[in-house]
């Protein structure tokens, strides 16, 4: 899967510090840690934003949760606050914000 990076610069200066990695001119450590600077972070969404993403891609509770591999009842927890997602799912969710449901069908 290739990165996505903030910017351009990151971009450019994130493949120079892979390639003094690769010589060993730098550690893994402080790969891990320039990586976590250059990196497109992922931001928490409000229930309101997810439902939003279902209804926008006019799909049902279940449909939705199929796509993204978790239940049907974790979705609706998610809408209405009492659970967020984490980890692989709010980036799934992510992506279907940015790009929609067809980029992870």
């Amino acid at each position: 899967m290739p990165k996505k990076y903030s910017s351009d610069a990151f971009a450019s200066i994130h493949e120079t510090m892979e390639a003094l990695h690769e010589v060993g001119a730098i550690d893994k450590q402080t790969m891990r840690e320039f990586d976590s600077t250059c990196l497109t972070s992922v931001q928490a969404l409000t229930p309101e934003e997810i439902k939003a993403l279902r209804l926008r891609e006019h799909i049902s509770q279940p449909v939705f949760a199929r796509y993204l591999n978790v239940s049907k009842n974790l979705v609706s927890d998610w809408e209405r606050g009492v659970k967020k997602p984490g980890g692989p799912a709010l980036r799934l969710l992510t992506v279907i914000r940015d790009k929609g449901l067809m980029a992870i069908a």
